[in-house]
């Protein structure tokens, strides 16, 4: 077994433990935390982060980062709510748009990263601004709730007892895991994070492969605009708002470095379970108690987080 392997291996078993114990603790918190209802409450929550999460995968791998993704949802979430309330778009048409508006944002980050070699930090901080005003003029603060009943489906509605956009988001899972692990693409871009200057020397087509990365942030941002607007029935400029940093920190969590070139879907998954059932079994806790309000949440789960920055430097050693 080659050491990458084994590394990814010991740290997704670590991180399956703390999972575990992080849901006995929350258990002891609150009785409510492991019931059946709560449990599929929560995997409604966490998808939009997660869809995210998992395109943030690829570009941490990739030696890159997207500040911009929060901004992108915000900018998705807008144009769907304007196509709707004030073009007279069909609702599904209008889901189209934003979903074609993401991809595109996301694209433009990696046509400024990959053709221009500029910082991914710094395009994306740019474009976490840009996109994020752009929602803001374009709906001029104005929210908008006019959706159809139809479209309810995606955040709403659920499928033999399980919520319709969780089952969107294993699927999304399975098909971020087979590309990452199974696929010439992976192997791409865990060369590239490994080290861009030999990848091109390979012949690795870098610049595409950065480009097409960036896109499917943007496209995932989109989709998780559109199943937070179906779940809300409500389009803000505010939606998105930190999504960036969730992301982030289930990524890093789940053990991807975060300077390029080793991690994986699955510990990112464990990482984003981790930190939502902390958020969720905190704030049941706090409903109850009030003891657990959230500034200490975020405390936590910063404590968390540095905890398994540490645990992957000791792993890697």
């Amino acid at each position: 077994m080659s050491h990458p392997v084994a590394r990814n291996l010991l740290r997704d078993s670590v991180l399956l433990v703390l999972l575990i114990l992080t849901g006995f603790v929350m258990s002891r918190l609150s009785p409510d935390f492991l019931t059946s209802a709560n449990l599929l409450e929560t995997t409604r929550h966490f998808v939009e982060v997660g869809l995210i999460s998992l395109a943030m995968t690829f570009i941490i791998l990739s030696a890159g980062i997207d500040l911009s993704v929060g901004s992108n949802v915000a900018l998705c979430a807008v144009m769907l709510g304007q196509a709707c309330a004030f073009w007279r778009w069909n609702v599904w048409g209008a889901a189209a748009l934003a979903l074609g508006i993401g991809t595109c944002a996301g694209a433009f980050n990696g046509v400024l990263i990959a053709k221009l070699r500029l910082p991914p930090l710094v395009v994306t901080f740019i474009t976490w601004q840009t996109f994020r005003g752009i929602a803001e003029g374009v709906s001029k603060g104005n929210a908008v709730s006019s959706f159809p009943a139809s479209f309810a489906v995606l955040g709403q509605h659920s499928v033999g007892g399980v919520p319709t956009q969780f089952l969107i988001f294993i699927v999304a899972c399975v098909v971020s895991y087979i590309a990452l692990s199974r696929t010439q693409w992976g192997r791409f871009v865990y060369a590239i994070g490994n080290n861009e200057a030999a990848a091109r020397l390979s012949g690795v087509p870098v610049d595409r492969v950065k480009i097409l990365l960036y896109a499917l942030s943007g496209f995932m941002s989109a989709c998780a605009a559109v199943i937070l607007v179906s779940r809300v029935s409500t389009a803000r400029s505010d939606m998105g708002d930190g999504y960036e940093l969730d992301a982030i920190t289930a990524v890093v969590l789940g053990g991807t470095n975060i300077a390029g070139g080793e991690g994986g879907i699955i510990g990112t998954i464990l990482g984003l379970l981790i930190v939502s059932a902390v958020r969720n079994g905190l704030s049941l806790a706090n409903t109850q108690t009030g003891n657990y309000p959230n500034e200490l949440q975020a405390v936590i789960i910063g404590v968390l987080l540095i905890a398994a920055v540490w645990l992957g430097r000791r792993v890697q050693k």
